[in-house]
C-alpha cells in the first residue's frame, strides 16, 4: 500500500491475504495466456471500460484532449434526454430547421445531414434518430437552437452538464463536433459519458441499436459498423474530421456483461471498426470478476479527526468484487484506500467515505466505494486538540 499523508494507507490483513491468493492463481496460469497482459491498440487514444463497475480494463493516452468530432453529439443527447426525463420536452414536440442550421449542418454544408428542408419542422423523435443513426449536424443544431436559442448558448449548457457529470476536461463550442480548436474531449470522459447514457436512459439508449431510419424520401443506415458485424453491439457513435482522424464510442454485451470501448485517431474507417471490435473481443475474453471480501467484512480503516475515535472501519456495500485480467502471467496488483482526509465527524454508518483502488500491472484499474461501518460522533475539545497536534506532527491538515 502507498503511504500518503493526505490519504489513508491502512488495509486489513484479510485484504493482503486475498491478493496473495489471486497472485498465486495467476502465476500458475499457462504462460501462453501472457498475451492478455500485452495487448496494444493501434488507436492514438483508447479506453475499454466495464460498464457495470466503471473499471478501466485498458487505456492508452486516455486523458489527452483531442477533437471528438461527432462523438461529442453524445453530450447533445445527454442534455436532450435529461430534458425529456424532467418533463421539459416531449418526443412529439416540433423543432424548426432554421436557415442557419440548414446551411451549417444541412444539405448545403456537405457534412452528415438528416436533410430536413429549410424552414420546416421535424418532430423531436425524428431529430433524435437523425442524430444517432445519420449523425445529422442539421438535427443537432436545430435541437440546440430550439432548447437554448443559439448554438453557442447550447454549447455552454453542454459544458455545464459535463462538469455535473464529473467530466473535468471536456470543452464544447458547438453541437455538431465540427472542428473548433476549443471543442475537445478525452477518451476516458467519452467512456464515462457513454456509461451515463446507458445507465441513466435505458429506454432512449435502445435507439442506438436501431440499424436504419426512414425520413421523407431518405433511408439512413446506422453509421456504427459494429451493428453489422455479427457481434453483440448496440451502440453508440462514430466520428470523423480530418483534425481528429477516425474515432468511435462503442458498446456490446456478452453473457450479461457490458463493455464500453473508445478509440480515436485512426487512419481509416476500416481501422476504426476493426480496432473497436478487437478491443471488445479481447475484453470479453480476458477479464473476469474476483470477489475480495464478503458483505460486511472490514477492508481497512480511515483516520478521523476530532471524533470519539481515531479510526473508522470501512466495508463494501454487499460483496466487494473487482474486474481483473483472467489469464495474465506474472501480473502484480497494487491496492490502496483513497479518500480526502482525515475524515471529519459526525460520520454515520453507511456514509460513503473512501474508495478501494486496485490496479494491475497491465493497467486495469478498479475503484470500489467504501462505507463507514459505524457511527463516529464528534469528540470533545480535548480530543480535537490532541488530533490537531498529531496532524501537525504528521503534516496532516484537517479539511
Amino acid at each position: 500500500m502507498n503511504r500518503r499523508h493526505d490519504r489513508n494507507h491502512t488495509v486489513s490483513h484479510k485484504f493482503a491475504t486475498t491478493l496473495a491468493i489471486i497472485a498465486a492463481f495467476w502465476l500458475g496460469t499457462v504462460s501462453a495466456w501472457a498475451q492478455g497482459s500485452e495487448f496494444t491498440s493501434k488507436a492514438k487514444h483508447a479506453v475499454l471500460m466495464d460498464a457495470a463497475s466503471g473499471a478501466i480494463l485498458y487505456q492508452q493516452r486516455a486523458d489527452e484532449l483531442a477533437p471528438p468530432a461527432s462523438m461529442s453529439k453524445l453530450m447533445v443527447l445527454t442534455v436532450l434526454f435529461k430534458a425529456i426525463k424532467n418533463g421539459q420536452l416531449k418526443t412529439d414536440d416540433e423543432f424548426l430547421m432554421s436557415e442557419y442550421a440548414w446551411r451549417k449542418g444541412g444539405a448545403p454544408s456537405g457534412t452528415s445531414a438528416m436533410m430536413v428542408p429549410v424552414n420546416t419542422k421535424a418532430k423531436l423523435s425524428e431529430l433524435i434518430q437523425g442524430i444517432i443513426i445519420q449523425s445529422g449536424n442539421d438535427a443537432s443544431i436545430a435541437i440546440a437552437e430550439g432548447m437554448a436559442g443559439t448554438e453557442d448558448a447550447f454549447a455552454a449548457i453542454m459544458e455545464q452538464e459535463a462538469r455535473k457529470l464529473g467530466l473535468a476536461k471536456s470543452t464544447f463550442r458547438n453541437a455538431t463536433g465540427l472542428f473548433h480548436p476549443e471543442h475537445l474531449m478525452t477518451a476516458r470522459e467519452l467512456a464515462i459519458l457513454a456509461r451515463h447514457l446507458i445507465m441513466e436512459y435505458p429506454e432512449e439508449y435502445k435507439i442506438f441499436g436501431q440499424k436504419e431510419f426512414n425520413y421523407r424520401k431518405h433511408r439512413f443506415i446506422n453509421r456504427n459498423p459494429l451493428l453489422f458485424q455479427g457481434f453483440d453491439a448496440d451502440g453508440l457513435k462514430t466520428g470523423y474530421i480530418k483534425e481528429s482522424g477516425y474515432g468511435m464510442v462503442g458498446s456490446a454485451v456478452q453473457d450479461g456483461r457490458r463493455l464500453i470501448v473508445v478509440v480515436g485517431g485512426l487512419g481509416t474507417a476500416e481501422e476504426r471498426r476493426d480496432e473497436a471490435k478487437r478491443l471488445l473481443e479481447w475484453g470479453f475474453k480476458s477479464f473476469t470478476e474476483f470477489k475480495l471480501f464478503d458483505a460486511g467484512e472490514t477492508v481497512g480503516q480511515a483516520r478521523v479527526w476530532g471524533g470519539t475515535q481515531m479510526y473508522v472501519s470501512l466495508t463494501g456495500q454487499g460483496d466487494l468484487a473487482v474486474i481483473l485480467p483472467r489469464f495474465p502471467a506474472n501480473q502484480k496488483l497494487r491496492a490502496e484506500i483513497v479518500y480526502k482526509g482525515p475524515l471529519k465527524p459526525p460520520l454515520k454508518k453507511g456514509d460513503p467515505v473512501a474508495k478501494l483502488r486496485v490496479t494491475s500491472s497491465s493497467n486495469a484499474v478498479n475503484e470500489v466505494p467504501l462505507y463507514a461501518s459505524e457511527d463516529v460522533p464528534e469528540g470533545g475539545i480535548w480530543r480535537r486538540g490532541i488530533d490537531s497536534l498529531m496532524h501537525l506532527a504528521l503534516r496532516w491538515v484537517p479539511l
